[in-house]
């Protein structure tokens, strides 16, 4: 093989995470090197982020148009043309896929399309053939939806959540396994576009790791919308026919639909990345990091879905950006996740950010936690979408922002207002002495504080 092209960093995966560090580092002086097998963008806007919430986008709408008449608007339902919605998911791909390639381009970011894997401790290899040398190294490769021995996905009706974006029509009834995050925005998504959906659950609540009284609220949404849970069942085996699908559950329940849809997790993309051979640290292919999200192999980081830490987008950016100012020298202080902000896009959204009511629990600490349903609230009412509550956790002698949960109409939006008082410490009464606009959403977070 010829000598190897020296650069000063190396990113192998370009999603949010190694995006985010090639532009950091690029903009501060390093010679970038960004190795991707597929597109700049990874798999959050190939198949995740962005193909999914195009879909809760019309979801939404339809849910919009159901509602209408409540507020005294006469309005068709509606009709689904599955081949747009498509193209407008691929198209809305294509367009970020782009804009990220012009900002690299314009920074000098060298991008190499190809398979890359660690051959030395300052040298990779692409596709086998074309040799990097590299100062730092970021391995920012992902993972991929996790499928249990007991599946045999064929992409027709038995399908991973990144077979769901280019189906030719609604299926006539889904079975969603696995009631986590995406489990949960998926049965929103294919009820609102007109699918019969059955949840099947293998605990006794959906949402399994968040604040009951949030989970019951959009068990609640679903049933109303006609979703039939199936709780407290485990899947074990999807039985295919010609015209449709059985899932077999280990209780001996039987579910019949048309489509299977398996949401039950991922998978790092780990494997063949020469991690054994350089001694890089890894548990169950994830790869382990110190609060840096520096590897066992020091100048050699990683970060986002393929270290199993919070698989959030926004915290594989966020961890990016700090890996390039830290493997460059400058000061960086590590990433708090107990103040990481999420959301899920299910209509009612779900948000929350720092404690909820299960790490109270677990914990013994004493806790301050109030409550304000969106009933109470003039926006939410007169727009039609008074489900759901925010809630406000502070600490009962200081006053201080703890944390909370919001479950309603744009709480993905709201989240950010208690995001910030939790980072800043700022005490429930800064929140009551700020003045929302009336009539408004945002004031049921200044009232729950109240």
């Amino acid at each position: 093989m010829p000598e190897p092209q020296r650069t000063k960093f190396l990113i192998i995966g370009a999603g949010p995470a190694g995006t985010a560090a090639a532009t950091t580092a690029a903009a501060l002086g390093a010679r970038v090197t960004l190795v991707e097998a597929q597109v700049v963008g990874g798999a959050a806007h190939l198949w995740d982020c962005i193909p999914s919430k195009t879909m809760v986008a019309t979801a939404v709408r339809i849910d919009s148009m159901r509602n209408a008449p409540r507020l005294g608007v006469t309005a068709a339902p509606g009709s689904i043309d599955s081949a747009q919605l498509a193209e407008r998911i691929a198209t809305i791909s294509g367009d970020i896929n782009r804009s990220w390639v012009d900002l690299l381009s314009s920074q000098a970011v060298e991008i190499v399309n190809g398979k890359g894997r660690l051959v030395g401790p300052n040298e990779a290899v692409v596709d086998g053939t074309r040799n990097v040398g590299f100062d730092v190294c970021l391995l920012s490769t992902g993972s991929a939806p996790r499928v249990p021995a007991w599946a045999e996905v064929d992409g027709e009706r038995i399908l991973t959540t990144r077979d769901a974006y280019d189906l030719s029509t609604v299926p006539e009834r889904m079975i969603v396994i696995g009631s986590g995050v995406t489990g949960v925005e998926f049965v929103h998504i294919f009820e609102s576009l007109g699918s019969k959906v059955t949840l099947v659950v293998s605990r006794q609540q959906i949402l399994p790791h968040r604040d009951p009284e949030v989970a019951a609220v959009l068990e609640e949404d679903f049933l109303e919308r006609g979703v039939r849970l199936v709780i407290g069942a485990r899947a074990i085996g999807i039985d295919r026919s010609d015209d449709g699908v059985k899932v077999r559950c280990d209780d001996g329940r039987v579910v019949e639909g048309t489509h299977a849809l398996l949401a039950i997790g991922s998978v790092p993309n780990t494997a063949d990345l020469g991690l054994g051979e350089l001694g890089i640290k890894e548990s169950g292919g994830f790869i382990q990091v110190d609060e840096h999200q520096r590897t066992s192999v020091p100048h050699i980081y990683a970060a986002g879905d393929c270290t199993g830490q919070l698989l959030l987008s926004s915290v594989a950016a966020l961890q990016g950006r700090k890996i390039a100012r830290h493997a460059l020298g400058f000061p960086v202080t590590p990433i708090d996740y107990s103040k990481v902000s999420q959301a899920i896009f299910t209509e009612p959204e779900i948000a929350s950010v720092g404690l909820e009511e299960a790490d109270v629990a677990a914990g013994g600490r004493k806790v301050r936690t109030t409550k304000v349903p969106f009933a109470a609230n003039a926006r939410a009412v007169l727009q039609g979408n008074p489900r759901g509550f925010v809630k406000v956790m502070s600490d009962p002698a200081t006053g201080v922002v703890l944390g909370g949960s919001i479950v309603g109409h744009r709480a993905s939006e709201l989240i950010g207002i208690m995001a910030l008082a939790v980072k800043a410490r700022v005490t429930v009464n800064v929140l009551v002495d700020t003045l929302m606009v009336h009539p408004s959403l945002s004031e049921a977070i200044s009232e729950a504080a109240e």
